[in-house]
């Protein structure tokens, strides 16, 4: 029988690239770590064998790796992932890394909203890294699909979980009206790309939801929505934490001004691009 070892080789002159071949056939192995390294010699069976398979011809069409893994790391948690939602990617990572940090500067109890949610990674990696601290994070969804992904990786997070809560609406409409005034925090990755953005690389606007992606012409669409809107949700002092595009800098902090707010600063990506809005109510 073939072995994990001659499956690897294979599999990598296909992709035409020895990580994700090493990627797809550990998770068509089910091993990983010293468990992979001592198992390489072992035969392959003929399911492993038949689900790498599908995978290889999966990514040789272009589906990403991750939706063709059906999971991808956030921080410390490892996330279900497929087409209902975007792929999490290091940029949002930092988001999360600047509300805990704002966060350990508010009063408890915390309450705090993630517009967008999607996979739930926001929301979810604050749930884990906050506990036991008295909080609770609403994970706001204006689709279905999506939440019902975020819904199948709270279930993974824990008794940290019991802190989030699911709300199917859009933006600040998911929330429960008396919440108004009370939030300690807003997060969000919302949609941020312009619909006729030359930068988009293809394999995002083919298989990446639409919806998650684009915000009008300009991009700033959900942006105006949601910066606008804070100053009614917001409890004195409270702060917004949003994910943005690269050139999106001046225009998000002059909306930001216009809607009352202040400490408006904006933080670079580890590129160094403009990348995340913070900003607090007086």
């Amino acid at each position: 029988m073939t072995t994990w070892r001659q499956l690897l080789a294979t599999t990598a002159e296909v992709l035409g690239d020895e990580g994700e071949a090493r990627w797809l056939c550990q998770e068509a192995s089910g091993l990983e770590g010293a468990e992979w390294a001592l198992g390489l010699d072992e035969p392959a069976t003929q399911r492993a064998v038949v689900r790498l398979d599908a995978m290889v011809a999966r990514r040789r069409s272009g589906e990403p790796l991750q939706y063709v893994l059906g999971h991808w790391a956030f921080r410390r948690l490892d996330l279900l992932v497929d087409r209902r939602v975007l792929i999490p990617r290091p940029e949002t990572e930092l988001v999360a890394e600047v509300a805990l940090e704002l966060a350990a500067g508010q009063p408890d109890p915390l309450v705090i909203a993630d517009l967008g949610t999607g996979s739930g990674s926001i929301a979810l990696a604050l749930a884990d890294e906050l506990f036991p601290r008295p909080v609770t994070i609403w994970a706001c969804e204006a689709a279905e699909a999506a939440l019902d992904v975020a819904r199948a990786n709270l279930a993974g997070v824990g008794r940290a979980g019991t802190t989030v809560r699911m709300a199917s609406g859009s933006w600040f409409d998911a929330l429960p009206p008396e919440l108004a005034g009370e939030l300690a925090l807003v997060v969000s990755n919302p949609p941020y790309l312009g619909e006729d953005d030359p930068a988009v690389e293809a394999s995002v606007r083919d298989w990446e939801p639409a919806t998650a992606l684009f915000a009008g012409g300009d991009g700033l669409d959900a942006l105006r929505e949601i910066i606008t809107g804070l100053p009614a949700w917001l409890r004195p002092g409270g702060a917004l934490v949003c994910e943005i595009g690269a050139d999106q800098g001046a225009a998000v902090s002059a909306l930001a001004a216009g809607a009352g707010l202040v400490g408006r600063e904006v933080r670079p990506d580890l590129a160094g691009l403009d990348r995340i809005l913070v900003a607090r109510r007086p």
